[in-house]
């Protein structure tokens, strides 16, 4: 991770071939195309490699998000269970559609604490977004059990964990929608896109339709369409599915490389007792993209941390006091800061982040670091870096 590090001729190609043609949106242009489709293509490569009966490719992985949460009904006065540990997408993505979100604490898995989201289920709940962050999954199958339990619909943000999988289906696939993020930082980069994928003949029609206007698609001619509802412009341009469609291609080598990576440092890291990883849901293969592990405490945590940078080595995140990823330095949403009004029921719906602490999470958080796998180093590049980061280690925890 990322895909860009692997840049090639093969997404060089596809990139060409849509200059060539010259048409650059996706819908269209029949006849200049000369049959050349790169989302679509995209899209049926995504539905094989995930064995899914659509994709639906669009701007970007918040519009993936917002869109699968729309499609599924969740609007106005609805409420939308999320961890606390995130990127900031996930909440303006369900604010976007004027519903709620619920944060709530995530657990040792780095993601959905089962019975605190049990706790958060209101009248008012009609959704349960698991976040698969860095590359490893929520349990899946409990959320599952309480979303057919309370009627809920299982919207899986897999936004950071493309490749990896969960009682031997894709993640993105175990829920009712899934979404993928396909920015300049993710396994498999369009530069700017995302996907959603679904079995949900409904949803996927009301995909299509919503992410190009409210357009039905029916006939050839685009003037002519009609508009069953309305939409928004999430369209995906080509140039950005030539890129796509070239590197899901190469998907699965990119995971090989990653696991390769990932299995070095891991296997380095756990010859010391103070460093505990984290936990994957039984039945889940997370799909390498980083490594995630616990120290003692946080002070520990922050020492070690710091060391690592001064040791050159990039890439490790401790995500405390992080502005983008987790509720404690989220002041615009706890205090509400946008440029235009919201609506009371809104302001009440959220006036709970004003006072709500988030102990468990601020204890998994804080001793936590996430390292990125890169799928550029060398193997010698990677046993260095694995020496380093367990000198590093083990001279904090014996000063």
């Amino acid at each position: 991770m990322p895909g860009f590090e692997l840049f090639g001729e093969t997404e060089r190609n596809e990139v060409n071939d849509v200059l060539k043609s010259g048409v650059l949106m996706r819908y269209g242009f029949d006849g200049m195309r000369n049959g050349h489709w790169k989302a679509k293509d995209l899209e049926m490569e995504l539905q094989n490699q995930f064995e899914v009966k659509y994709a639906q490719l669009v701007s970007s992985g918040t519009a993936a998000v917002s869109m699968s949460l729309a499609i599924a009904g969740v609007g106005a006065g609805n409420e939308v269970i999320m961890p606390c540990f995130t990127f900031v997408a996930s909440f303006e993505a369900i604010m976007m559609l004027g519903a709620i979100p619920i944060l709530v604490d995530i657990d040792d898995t780095l993601t959905l604490d089962i019975e605190e989201v049990k706790k958060a289920i209101t009248p008012k709940t009609k959704a349960i977004m698991p976040v698969h962050m860095c590359g490893s999954m929520a349990n899946l199958q409990a959320l599952k059990t309480i979303c057919d339990d309370h009627n809920l619909v299982l919207v899986e943000d897999a936004c950071q964990a493309i490749g990896g999988t969960y009682q031997g289906k894709a993640l993105g696939s175990y829920g009712d929608v899934g979404s993928f993020s396909f920015d300049f930082v993710k396994t498999i980069t369009c530069g700017e896109g995302g996907a959603i994928i679904t079995n949900n003949d409904k949803y996927a029609q009301f995909a299509d339709h919503y992410s190009d206007h409210g357009h039905d698609h029916v006939g050839n001619d685009r003037g002519a369409e009609t508009h069953p509802f309305l939409g928004y412009n999430f369209r995906i341009s080509e140039l950005n599915a030539a890129v796509g469609l070239a590197q899901v291609r190469r998907l699965n080598d990119f995971i090989a490389i990653q696991k390769k990576h990932y299995t070095i440092l891991r296997d380095a890291l756990s010859d010391i007792p103070e460093v505990v990883f984290r936990t994957v849901p039984e039945g889940g293969e997370e799909n390498y993209s980083f490594l995630n592990f616990f120290l003692p405490n946080l002070e520990v945590t922050q020492v070690v941390s710091k060391a690592f940078k001064e040791e050159g080595i990039d890439g490790c995140f401790h995500y405390y006091n992080n502005n983008w990823h987790y509720i404690k330095e989220w002041n615009h949403l706890k205090n509400l800061k946008t440029l235009y009004p919201v609506s009371e029921e809104m302001k009440k719906g959220l006036e709970y982040l004003k006072t709500k602490s988030f102990e468990k999470s601020d204890y998994y958080i804080g001793r936590n670091l996430s390292c990125l796998i890169k799928l550029s180093w060398t193997e010698a590049e990677v046993k260095e870096r694995a020496d380093k980061m367990v000198n590093v280690i083990k001279t904090v925890l014996n000063s």
